[in-house]
């Protein structure tokens, strides 16, 4: 069980780390905290966006749409590398997924498959959505893996996590498919690496 980091300290991770990162301004209260609890967080939950185009990206990861309010993650990984802060606290980008899936991730094993619906992701899980149409076609920038994997590893550092705390959308909620264009078991792989 961890207690979620505070802005200062998500923000340091991330600059620990070595990565590059843009303020959007008011994101360290931006958040859905009065919809629920924020924590504790277990975890780290990937995405792709299904967008192209940083700035409008942004945005929409800050401001959401009208059928989901924002923040829809806490950093938005656009094509040439830079995390993007949009939030801190609970953030609408993981929705119902797998109970059993989070306690494979709590207990850092490996995962199950996600064949139900049962459970809120949203305290539970920091989100990065990545800049990519999601079409398979659409390239990943090396840059932009390198944010990802640093990113990644910079919150399971701060929390003394492995990199079996690192999920994808697909492997949480059934009907899912990002992130799309690479497997999470090879990101994990990079992440588990770098922690080392």
């Amino acid at each position: 069980m961890s207690v979620p980091l505070s802005a200062a300290r998500f923000r340091h991770a991330l600059t620990a780390e070595g990565l590059r990162i843009a303020e959007v301004a008011g994101w360290e209260t931006h958040n859905r905290n009065s919809k629920g609890p924020w924590g504790p967080v277990h975890g780290v939950m990937v995405h792709h966006t299904g967008t192209s185009g940083a700035d409008s990206t942004v945005q929409l990861c800050y401001d959401g749409r009208p059928d989901l309010p924002g923040p829809l993650c806490h950093g938005v990984i656009t094509k040439d590398g830079t995390v993007h802060l949009v939030g801190c606290g609970r953030a609408n980008h993981a929705g119902l997924g797998d109970g059993d899936v989070l306690r494979a991730v709590i207990a850092e094993k490996r995962l199950p498959p996600d064949n139900e619906a049962d459970t809120d992701g949203n305290p539970h899980f920091y989100g990065f959505e990545c800049e990519n149409l999601g079409d398979g076609k659409d390239p990943w920038p090396p840059a932009q893996l390198a944010a990802l994997e640093m990113a990644a590893a910079a919150l399971c550092r701060a929390h003394g996590w492995t990199e079996r705390s690192v999920i994808g959308h697909l492997e949480w909620q059934p009907g899912k498919v990002d992130p799309r264009g690479y497997t999470m078991d090879w990101l994990r792989e990079r992440i588990g690496d770098r922690l080392k």
